[in-house]
């Protein structure tokens, strides 16, 4: 955060979170090493906006997520999240508490065919989350997950269907609307539309950023198609293996990029050009690094098509550019700010 009033606006503040799962082996489960899941990441949301986390299967970024909503619970660090004026770690909070905070922050998940209890029909899925949140009234319930239903487009009766007789995009519509159904402030997004057909998807979008739009709402957006996360999101970081290599406006991102990572990913987004030169496509060679035995250094450099000596046995410091504090980049060829 660089200023008192871009402070004020943070609603969320990641402090150091780190992520690791024990290796265990032998008879008596002995650890013998982790997996770095999630390794020193630090980040903010503002109110109101739309982070976008991207990077490959495995870089972490749906363990953070889990994190952010306490599904996991981080190894070290803080969750710190603004109740009214004042900021509380979430990692701290008593049981009456975590259920309170609960009610601020929900996750729309990746499948909404998974997500949903099949044996179970739309009203149980809504109304178990209310009696458990203080909605006493049964009326008031059933008043509620009709205004839900109609709010994403869906008709009020459809409470007393079941998972199986709606398609991929109305099941998603569902998701977002019991994430919704206790008033979040913030709504943690897992690839929410990477299952549905692309026709699907841009409603789904459009719907969303109408929500966020009208409730005022914050998302962590995650994905791996870089195009839908610049559609949808305000400033983007970008991971690997564990870390925010990156982060950035989407606008800066996507055109001014100073991490050889981002500009390799950002190369794969197929752009239609007719009669003009096409842009060069970098394919990364090998394959990620294991999160468990990551390489020292920077753990770009055994796939980095600019590597350096110093790459190989210095890791690079997260630091703002000179030229824009607002982006921030770990890379040795970055011009960044002294620390």
């Amino acid at each position: 955060m660089n200023n008192q009033n871009e402070a004020r606006d943070v609603l969320l503040d990641l402090k150091n979170i780190k992520k690791y799962y024990p290796i265990q082996a032998g008879i008596f489960r002995k650890t013998v090493g982790h997996v770095k899941a999630v390794d020193d990441v630090s980040l903010y949301v503002k109110k109101g906006e739309t982070l976008g986390l991207v990077g490959e299967s495995g870089c972490g970024k749906t363990t953070l997520g889990k994190c952010i909503v306490r599904l996991h619970r981080p190894t070290s660090g803080e969750l710190r999240y603004k109740f009214g004026n004042k900021y509380r770690n979430l990692l701290s909070l008593n049981k009456k508490e975590s259920l309170d905070a609960r009610k601020k922050i929900q996750m729309v998940f990746q499948d909404p065919y998974s997500s949903l209890n099949p044996v179970k029909n739309i009203f149980t899925a809504f109304d178990e989350p209310l009696k458990i949140h203080g909605w006493s009234n049964a009326d008031e319930r059933k008043d509620r997950i009709a205004e839900l239903l109609e709010s994403v487009n869906l008709r009020a009766d459809y409470m007393y269907r079941y998972p199986n007789e709606f398609s991929g995009g109305q099941r998603q519509r569902i998701c977002i609307a019991r994430a919704m159904c206790v008033n979040p402030e913030l709504i943690v997004c897992d690839e929410p539309v990477s299952a549905l057909d692309v026709s699907i998807q841009a409603q789904v979008l459009n719907l969303m950023k109408d929500l966020q739009k009208e409730l005022g709402l914050t998302y962590v957006f995650i994905a791996h198609d870089l195009s839908v996360v610049e559609y949808m999101s305000d400033r983007i970081a970008v991971m690997y293996l564990g870390k925010v290599v990156e982060l950035a406006s989407a606008k800066r991102l996507y055109y001014h990029f100073e991490h050889p990572y981002t500009e390799a990913l950002l190369s794969a987004i197929p752009i239609p050009k007719i009669g003009g030169e096409k842009r060069q496509r970098i394919v990364l060679e090998g394959d990620v690094p294991s999160p468990a035995n990551p390489p020292a250094g920077c753990r770009f450099h055994t796939r980095c098509h600019k590597s350096m000596d110093i790459c190989k046995t210095q890791a690079p410091t997260f630091r703002p550019l000179k030229n824009d504090p607002d982006h921030m980049v770990a890379c040795h060829l970055a011009d960044t700010a002294d620390a």
